[in-house]
Formats: structure tokens, sequence, C-alpha cells
């Protein structure tokens, strides 16, 4: 069979296009698959740094919570620490030598000294009163005071008050349910010319003040306070 020169040539410029067209065809799918692996790398580097990020916030918050924990330590070993009260009436009565059957009008309230949780214990046994401060840690004394109460029964008879100091009494007593004479404490005076009783009632822990007028037996002024 035999064909024109012109017939070869074409042959060879197809066959050259169709290796130009799939050369190109290779060369594109390559850089479609670069393209797409693109956003994986960029997903990959965003997901380190998240994952970086929350393992500081993790590891910042964990710092925070053991600065906590050895703040509160150190607040206890400060003075924070508590016996409560009845250890603390405890440690009183025993410093004094009494027991709690032998007190009366009864005092126990917290305080702090130099930064110390304290607690400041009073009570008294027949005319003597007792008051000590006890730290609360450990029930250690810190300081305490003896007085003899130089207030209670005084003779009336001859100082012009109508009133005797025993009527006084059950005029204050009447007014805290419970209360006996050896929670009170009273006194006559004499206020602007005019003759009062006044004293106060400790009992249960609260404190009672009064004025009493000594001729009419009028209550002239009354407060209660818990310490």
């Amino acid at each position: 069979m035999h064909y024109r020169k012109g017939e070869g040539k074409m042959k060879r410029l197809t066959i050259a296009a169709i290796i130009a067209v799939m050369t190109v065809g290779v060369f594109t799918g390559c850089s479609s698959a670069g393209s797409q692996m693109t956003p994986a790398g960029n997903q990959s580097a965003q997901n380190g740094q998240e994952n970086g990020t929350q393992s500081k916030v993790q590891n910042n918050n964990q710092n925070a919570e053991g600065n906590t924990v050895q703040n509160n330590a150190a607040q206890n070993n400060t003075g924070n620490q508590d016996i409560g009260e009845d250890a603390a009436l405890q440690a009183a009565l025993n410093a004094a030598g009494v027991s709690e059957s032998d007190i009366s009008r009864l005092q126990v309230s917290q305080d702090r000294d130099d930064g110390r949780l304290t607690y400041d214990v009073r009570f008294d046994v027949g005319q003597t009163e007792y008051d000590y401060e006890i730290l609360a840690s450990d029930g250690q004394i810190l300081g305490s005071d003896v007085e003899q109460n130089k207030s209670g029964r005084q003779n009336t008879n001859n100082s012009g008050a109508a009133v005797s100091m025993e009527e006084a009494t059950a005029t204050a007593l009447a007014k805290v349910p419970g209360a006996a004479e050896n929670d009170i404490r009273i006194e006559l005076e004499r206020d602007d010319g005019r003759l009062i009783y006044e004293g106060n009632i400790i009992y249960q822990q609260m404190e009672y003040e009064f004025e009493i007028d000594a001729n009419t037996r009028e209550v002239l002024s009354w407060s209660e306070e818990r310490p």
C-alpha cells in the first residue's frame, strides 16, 4: 500500500499532539493533588497550635490550683486552725483549777491577735472574775487576768434609797427568765443627784445591762448584747 509523504507527517503531528495533551494532564493532576493536600497540612498545623494552646491553658490552671492549695496550707500554718469553743473553755478551766459546774456568767468569744485566731474566755467563780486569752490553734494560754469583784450585796438601809437592792435585783432578773442571783452584778450609784441601781446580767453568753431607779423601781435603761 502506498501513501503520500504528507499523510505520514500528519500522523506524526497527531501523535505529538496526543503526547502533549497527556503530559499537560499529568502535570495538571499533580498540581491539583498538591493543592488538595495543602489544606490538610494547614489543618494539621492548626490542630497542633490548638493542642499546644490547650496544654498551656491546662498547665496554667494546674499551676493556679497548686498555688491555691499551697496558700491555704500556709494560712493554716499561720494560725487559722481552730480547736473550738468547748476546748478553749476547758483550757481556761484547767488553768483556773475549777470545773464548769463551779462557774457563772460565762462568755466565750473569738478574736484575732497579731493575725492569730484566739478565744476570749471569761467567767466568775463566786466573787472572783477570770479572764483568759486562748490560742485557737492549740489551746495555749496567751494571757490571763483574775480579779475580785467589788460590786455585790451592799447595805442600802442608810443610803436613802426607797427600793432595796434585793428588790432591784428581782426586778432585773425578772426580765431574763432562767437567770439566777449569781448571774447578776449590781451597785447603787448616784447619777445627777438621783440614786439608781446599775449593773449587768450575763446568762447563756448574753449580756444584759440595766439601770433601775432606786426610788421608783422603774427600769431606766436596758440593753442586750452577745459578745
